[in-house]
């Protein structure tokens, strides 16, 4: 059934404790931010289709990597909502790994860089943002209510934004397009 009706009166609950909590709560902002992300992934995965880059000895699918993301992030919502689900540092390490094959495959960064270079860097720039929120909501959850999350759970959602920005200077780069930096006159 798609609807209870036990959230009419603005409450829900999750994993975490047996009592409803609003459904303006930090909690519920964060998981809404995390749901943001995942869904945004989701219409970014459906643009892109089967898009894949070689990259010097690795060959990437898109796709591949917003279905990891996004498995990942169910499990950030899972903690965050009492299971004991967690990330793992060998999903840490995956990501660090994807950023470190990308970064040797683009020119050094050297300013900002705007966003908007090709419509699919600026979905993944915009994604960056989105996830860079969702790592606020939830640090502001674990230093407001001193909820327990997993030092791995954290380090993945800090290295998300990472790993997306990547990804929108990667497909700017493979287009062909040149990034344009700020003119701060």
């Amino acid at each position: 059934m798609l609807y209870t009706k036990k959230g009419d009166t603005g409450t829900t609950k999750t994993f975490r404790c047996d009592q409803r909590i609003s459904k303006s709560s930090d909690i519920t902002e964060a998981l809404g931010a995390l749901d943001e992300l995942n869904s945004f992934l989701g219409f970014i995965k459906a643009k892109t289709g089967n898009l894949s880059f070689q990259l010097k000895n690795n060959k990437i699918s898109i796709e591949k990597i917003i279905d990891a993301i996004q498995s990942d992030i169910f499990i950030v919502q899972a903690e965050l909502a009492g299971s004991k689900m967690t990330i793992n540092k060998e999903k840490v390490q995956e990501v660090e790994q994807l950023i470190d094959v990308i970064e040797k495959e683009l020119p050094p960064i050297k300013s900002f860089i705007i966003s908007g270079a090709t419509e699919l860097s600026a979905l993944f720039d915009f994604s960056r943002a989105i996830a860079r929120r969702a790592e606020r909501r939830l640090f502001k959850v674990v230093e407001n209510n001193d909820i327990e999350i997993g030092l791995e759970t954290k380090a993945y959602l800090n290295r998300l934004s990472s790993v997306l920005y990547a990804l929108a200077r990667l497909v700017s780069y493979k287009f062909g397009v040149t990034e344009q930096h700020p003119n701060y006159k």
